[in-house]
């Protein structure tokens, strides 16, 4: 079966150059909940800070692709104002993109493989992907979001969600993050170069578009170890 790993990066638009009647949107809520002027005040920057969660808000700047079999990876990512072309480091290709030639290349690439693997892709990274797709006038070619449970999914193609099968579809009180899962299975964690996801904004705004790329490999092959792990001792489908 040919296995295709994937995981996104994503920032949020500026807060302060939407228009006012999507300001008003986003903060009505947040004006309701506020008992004072400090509290809001918080509550506004986490808004303004959380904005790349949502495809609404937010772009995709990077997206990351891993072969299983082959253990190749393609990363894609944006770099406004920039001119990196295509260049290979650490047996890693990198390509420069525009957020709708990385989608088009994702769909395009996707057709090649039957199972799709994420760490909790089905609550973020493949809404994001598939609305933002929309947004350009791309028709995915495959639904990542179809039935969740793995014995009911199969239909040629399937998505296995880490987060879903190590937390066996939530049952456990706590999910855990990729980083708690890798310290127990003794995986290299993407966080412990001192990068995490949100810092990825910041480093966007900052033209640091090689680094987010680089941070998005470490995901990759995170998610990739997990994956093995799953495969050998928990799945049972």
């Amino acid at each position: 079966m040919s296995t295709l790993v994937f995981d996104i990066e994503t920032v949020g638009e500026d807060f302060d150059a939407l228009d006012k009647t999507t300001q008003e949107g986003l903060t009505r809520w947040i004006k309701k909940e506020s008992d004072n002027a400090e509290e809001y005040q918080a509550a506004l920057k986490e808004l303004k800070d959380g904005l790349g969660f949502s495809p609404l808000t937010g772009q995709i700047v990077a997206i990351g692709v891993l072969d299983f079999e082959k253990d190749k990876a393609v990363v894609y990512f944006q770099a406004p104002g920039q001119d990196f072309g295509d260049f290979e480091e650490d047996g890693v290709t990198f390509r420069q993109m525009t957020e709708k030639e990385m989608l088009q290349s994702f769909w395009n690439g996707a057709k090649q493989y039957q199972e799709f693997v994420t760490f909790n892709g089905r609550g973020f990274d493949a809404p994001f992907l598939i609305l933002r797709s929309a947004i350009h006038g791309i028709r995915p070619t495959f639904d990542l979001m179809s039935n969740r449970y793995l014995s009911r999914q199969w239909n040629g193609q399937r998505h296995v969600d880490l987060m879903d099968q190590m937390s066996f579809y939530g049952a456990t009180r706590r999910k855990g993050s990729l980083h708690l899962y890798c310290r127990a299975f003794g995986i290299k964690s993407p966080k412990s170069e001192g990068i995490t996801g949100d810092d990825v904004g910041p480093l966007f705004k900052d033209g640091k578009f090689k680094e987010i790329a680089k941070y998005n490999v470490g995901d990759l092959h995170a998610t990739k170890e997990l994956y093995d792990y799953w495969k050998k001792y928990l799945n049972f489908s």
